[in-house]
């Protein structure tokens, strides 16, 4: 038993063979030798170093470098135009079914989309503004109502164009990590937007692995709040663990924060300390117990 042990934590079976991790698991060590793999992972390097130097536009460098070397070693091809018309609207435009949603047993499914529609915009936004710096000394987002008021005007609005929910993404820190931090940058992007709908050639041909670098960057920038944490007192602490690991392992923001916010009172109550919780955390607790309950269950 203790050979086997050994073996499994070297990565070998007792025929010799490599284990790329557990069958089954949602991540696991992939092909390392593939060449796409280590093209994104010297396109990594090549934009962390950019951005230790302190140089503008690292991201979209690393973006750039990554997508060319794909061409040269033929994973990617170049598209026959680099101009073409946005697909028409027709098929999808208005097609809403409002009475369906009205419907008793729809109940359920309009709670759980409202739901992750919702903490997964809070937790961005939360998120994104402490990247940029525009928390106050308690940690909150001063007038948030504005930009949750955006997101819920594109979220509604985004039906009538047969699309999914619009509005806050955590890709944007990628923009904040450029210095985009104002609204008039947020403009800037939308009309840059609109124009890419007339060449989705050139940017289709993206290949996943480069614009996905962008992302892990990002991310290993906002770890840093982390460090905002009260290690020493449990009440705090793991909430905030169940919050990011359920993030993690779930692929989903809204997971982790419906756990987060029902798990942060329950403890503070537990402990007599409930005093510390707000009336309206208690709302969210409770909005969040009733999401487990009418969430699809399998």
């Amino acid at each position: 038993m203790g050979i086997g042990l050994f073996l499994a934590f070297i990565g070998l079976n007792e025929t010799g063979l490599v284990v790329l991790g557990v069958p089954g698991a949602p991540v696991r060590l992939g092909n390392i030798a593939q060449s796409s793999v280590l093209l994104a992972a010297a396109g990594f390097l090549l934009t962390v170093v950019l951005m230790a130097r302190k140089v503008n536009g690292a991201l979209l460098y690393g973006i750039v470098a990554t997508t060319l070397g794909s061409v040269a070693l033929g994973l990617t091809k170049l598209p026959s135009s680099l101009v073409s018309l946005p697909p028409s609207l027709e098929p999808i435009f208005l097609k809403l079914d409002i009475a369906g949603t009205l419907q008793p047993g729809v109940f359920p499914v309009v709670l759980v989309i409202f739901m992750m529609a919702f903490l997964d915009t809070i937790g961005t936004l939360i998120g994104l503004s402490m990247r940029a710096d525009l928390l106050d000394a308690n940690g909150n987002l001063p007038e948030i109502e504005r930009p949750m008021l955006a997101d819920a005007v594109a979220t509604t609005l985004a039906p009538l164009l047969g699309t999914s929910t619009t509005g806050a993404y955590i890709e944007s820190a990628a923009g904040i990590a450029a210095g985009g931090r104002t609204g008039f940058t947020s403009l800037v992007v939308a009309v840059l937007f609109g124009l890419s709908l007339f060449f989705a050639p050139l940017f289709t041909m993206v290949p996943g692995y480069a614009a996905g670098i962008a992302l892990v960057v990002i991310g290993s920038l906002m770890i840093q709040s982390i460090t905002r944490l009260d290690f020493d007192d449990f009440t705090e602490l793991i909430p905030a663990f169940l919050t990011i690991s359920l993030m993690i392992f779930t692929f989903n923001i809204g997971v982790g924060m419906t756990v987060g916010l029902f798990s942060y009172p329950l403890i503070k109550l537990c402990t007599g300390r409930a005093r510390e919780v707000s009336g309206g955390m208690w709302v969210l607790a409770a909005l969040s117990l009733t999401f487990f309950i009418f969430m699809p269950k399998g």
